[in-house]
């Protein structure tokens, strides 16, 4: 098997997955949201008021999270499209397959990755 198609295939799968989680986590909220306006509750003296809060804000967060994510997938399926995927954005050498099975949103080699957490670090 191509390994362009291989990673094509995995992505395809995660792009399906991640977007059931979007929907999932979604509902979850806009049913939590519902719950509490249904509810006079007030969260500061309800017991029950900061876990629903936790959970919404946990559920918010994993949303984000998702939505980034499935962004990092439409753009991989984008450059594969136009033929640019496998290449590292900041040096232009080709990304190791294995790195592409492990992580098929990688945008750069791993080279280029550990001297980005190193820029970021400092």
């Amino acid at each position: 098997m191509d390994p362009i198609t291989e990673v094509r295939g995995l992505l395809v799968a995660d792009r399906e997955r991640t977007s059931e989680l979007i929907a999932s986590l979604t509902g979850s909220i806009a049913s939590m949201v519902e719950a509490t306006q249904l509810s006079a509750s007030d969260d500061e003296h309800d017991p029950e008021g900061s876990t629903i809060a936790f959970e919404r804000s946990q559920a918010s967060t994993l949303l984000a999270t998702a939505t980034e994510h499935l962004a990092d997938i439409d753009t991989a399926l984008t450059r594969i499209a136009a033929g640019t995927y496998g290449r590292c954005e900041r040096c232009g050498r080709a990304i190791a397959h294995e790195r592409l099975l492990a992580r098929p949103t990688a945008r750069t080699c791993i080279t280029c990755a550990a001297a980005g957490q190193a820029d970021s670090a400092g």
